[in-house]
């Protein structure tokens, strides 16, 4: 695909349904008067990238999100330190450096989640569990290790450092008083699922925090916020990152 703009801009990723970004930047772009265009780009396989730089000359720069914010560290020429020390990316940067295109990897989604929840920490708020163990966990845990909270890792499979949904126990949920899902369950259309945690453990010292915004309410803050928990959902956090992304591409 080709486009007229004299800039393009995407989203790489599968599936993709309807997208935050794509509707951001596009309306950003008519807003601002900037002369380019965004979007989605559905590739079944990450090898596929390479068809869609070779077809788009215009290409300025890319979000990346499920399934490939690990896989597409393979065809990265460059890594900002921080992207390479989580080891996911969902920023690629495009840099024309003699006449040779470089790729180079950042992750905006560590800015949009530490912006957003740090204004929300008390001093109950030391030990955090984060849901899941995937590319926006690493960037979630990240963010929060660099607040100075120390982070446990919760999955359905024990593996080295990551403890399971069985394993929470009254201690651990008193402990830790931040808990972020960073997984699917609950997104839309699948609205009736939720981490299995044990909510009626929570209590109004817990903050928990979803990544997905669709819903505006998931059953996973419903059930946080019925056992007296401030909740908030991931819509800021997707703002905050894009508008970071945007300024990786600019500089």
């Amino acid at each position: 695909m080709t486009t007229n703009y004299a800039r393009l801009y995407g989203l790489i990723g599968y599936p993709l349904g309807h997208s935050f970004s794509q509707d951001y930047f596009n309306r950003k772009f008519e807003a601002e008067n900037i002369d380019a265009r965004y979007i989605n780009f559905e590739i079944p396989e990450i090898a596929d990238l390479k068809l869609i730089l070779d077809h788009n000359r215009n290409l300025n720069g890319l979000n990346v999100t499920i399934p490939y914010k690990q896989q597409v560290i393979a065809m990265l020429d460059e890594m900002d330190p921080e992207a390479a020390e989580i080891g996911a990316v969902n920023v690629i940067k495009f840099i024309r450096r003699n006449g040779r295109l470089i790729l180079k990897g950042y992750n905006s989604d560590i800015i949009g989640f530490r912006d957003s929840i740090a204004p929300m920490l008390t001093d109950h708020h030391s030990h955090a569990l984060v849901l899941g163990t995937g590319g926006a966990s690493r960037a979630v845990s990240y963010a929060l290790r660099s607040l100075g909270i120390e982070v446990r890792l919760v999955s359905r499979t024990a593996t080295r450092g990551v403890i399971t949904y069985a394993d929470l126990t009254p201690d651990i949920i008193d402990t830790h008083k931040i808990i972020v899902n960073t997984t699917p369950l609950g997104m839309y259309p699948h609205v009736d699922e939720c981490p299995d945690i044990p909510y009626n453990l929570l209590t109004e010292h817990h903050l928990c925090y979803d990544l997905l915004y669709n819903p505006d309410v998931t059953l996973f803050m419903k059930k946080s916020a019925d056992a007296g928990a401030e909740v908030k959902n991931g819509l800021e956090m997707l703002l905050l990152q894009a508008f970071a992304a945007w300024q990786i591409w600019q500089r």
